[in-house]
């Protein structure tokens, strides 16, 4: 079983719950989309690509749906419009597997080499340092041994937040005052969770988007020093993006993947918004695999993000 175990009932039940406002506008709009319909036609397919580009999967994702369902009423004749809620859901389902969107319910860290490190990447107000302590916390839950690197040091804030998480979840924080060199921090977490034998190691980092050249230097600095420590670091470079705010996370997705190599994503507050959309979106535009989603306030609304049980969800 893997780190965060297996897809069960409670899990199902927060993920219904988070993505519900989403679900409801995507159908009210499906239900529109054919009503007096009973075969799937052109003006069904019009209808379609408006009700998901509306319910922010984004242009270039929302074609490339409509031309593969286009592709099966061509070939199949008739396609009633009954058949389309489960069409969609495995055209869906089949681009997040093409994007190497996994069922991450049972991914493990690589063992070949310890700490696992996650460099953490997003704008202000994003979720991100928060999406670093639910994540502190779930590792820390399954036995891990965690490490905390404060290295946004251009906001007071910021190290004051993930220093309140390291101590809400009992696990380190390794920072220095304000205005530090971001790279130093990075340093001297990698060595002391080394030297501790730290399983798992999440370093936050500031988010500036104001200025792309000062912003690909300072992680590229972070980057570079941390392998001084560990070779391999980062394992993972994980944008954080704020689902609610639609076509603005699709924007900031392509200027952050700009600056610097994207491995993962983690899409947060889904639960209050109808924008759900925006996670098949950014995943295809990109073509980074989402990891985790949050779906709420609570330790455990952060999930690793599952392909199969986000379309059942979406598509129920």
């Amino acid at each position: 079983m893997g780190v965060f175990g297996l897809f069960n009932k409670k899990k199902k039940e927060t993920l219904d719950k988070g993505l519900e406002k989403t679900k409801e506008s995507v159908f009210d709009k499906l239900t529109r989309a054919v009503a007096g319909k009973s075969k799937v036609d052109d003006e069904v397919l019009d209808n379609l690509e408006e009700v998901l580009i509306t319910s922010d999967v984004g242009v270039g994702t929302t074609l490339k749906i409509i031309d593969r369902i286009e592709s099966r009423v061509a070939r199949d004749k008739y396609v009633s419009t009954s058949e389309l809620n489960g069409m969609l859901r495995e055209e869906i389902a089949s681009l997040l597997e093409e994007n190497n969107a996994a069922d991450n319910d049972d991914w493990e860290l690589p063992c070949a080499h310890k700490p696992y490190v996650i460099l953490v990447v997003g704008v202000n107000g994003v979720g991100k340092t928060t999406t670093i302590g639910k994540l502190a916390y779930q590792f820390k839950k399954a036995g891990k041994k965690v490490y905390l690197g404060a290295a946004d040091t251009f906001r007071a804030a910021a190290v004051e937040q993930i220093s309140v998480w390291g101590e809400r979840v009992g696990v380190p924080v390794i920072k220095q005052q304000m205005g530090a060199d971001p790279a130093s921090v990075a340093f001297d977490t990698l060595q002391s969770a080394k030297a501790n034998g730290a399983d798992v190691v999440l370093i936050d980092t500031a988010g500036r988007l104001h200025n792309k050249v000062g912003l690909m230097n300072e992680l590229k600095k972070i980057k570079d020093v941390m392998k001084k420590v560990l070779p391999e670091a980062p394992d993972e470079v994980m944008l954080v993006l704020d689902g609610s705010t639609g076509q603005n996370a699709f924007e900031q997705a392509k200027q952050f993947s700009a600056v610097t190599n994207i491995t993962s994503l983690a899409i947060t507050k889904l639960d209050g918004t109808a924008k759900g959309g925006v996670v098949i979106g950014i995943s295809d535009q990109l073509k980074v695999p989402v990891k985790y989603i949050g779906l709420g306030e609570q330790m455990e609304d952060l999930q690793l993000f599952n392909r199969k049980e986000f379309v059942d969800s979406l598509f129920a």
